[in-house]
């Protein structure tokens, strides 16, 4: 694909400068067995929409925003259910140790309310600031700072850290 109207990069470009990005976020969000479908139904949303985006300003945190949005979607559809009595176990790579935190700090993540949790992996894993943030949620950047607020004072409470 050549390059779009409104002075757009290749859509390649866009991919090759924010891929890990999109991956890194979707796997935080989703999970690591989910997080590759959110990040290719991320590309693919944003492919369709590329060629009508009017401005190239904030391109990464437009992406993340998607890929947010994507994995808020799974998460929506995931219906409960039981677990088989007599299943075997599966077993499943995870992801690159690099890409994670490590496991008390995410467990305790995962425990959060889910806008908190996705607010605070949006700011501290996604790196936007409250407008992204709140763009991504749907919110606006003084609830986007509420939320990462109140996620971090749980997270300082569950993993028995001081604020000092």
């Amino acid at each position: 694909m050549g390059s779009s109207g409104a002075g757009l990069p290749a859509f390649q470009v866009l991919v090759d400068e924010h891929w890990r990005d999109v991956s890194r976020l979707a796997r935080a969000l989703a999970g690591p067995v989910d997080g590759d479908d959110v990040a290719q139904r991320a590309w693919e949303k944003a492919f369709a929409a590329y060629p009508k985006l009017s401005s190239a300003k904030n391109l990464r945190s437009w992406l993340l925003t998607i890929t947010a949005r994507c994995a808020t979607d799974v998460h929506r559809a995931r219906k409960p259910q039981r677990p088989l009595d007599e299943a075997p176990p599966i077993a499943v790579d995870g992801p690159d140790a690099a890409d994670w935190p490590d496991p008390e700090l995410w467990k305790a993540v995962g425990a959060l309310p889910e806008r908190q949790r996705y607010a605070v992996t949006l700011k501290y894993v996604g790196d936007l600031d409250h407008h992204g943030v709140a763009a991504a949620l749907d919110t606006t950047p003084a609830a986007s700072r509420r939320l990462v607020s109140d996620a971090l004072a749980t997270l300082r409470t569950t993993l028995g850290v001081d604020d000092d």
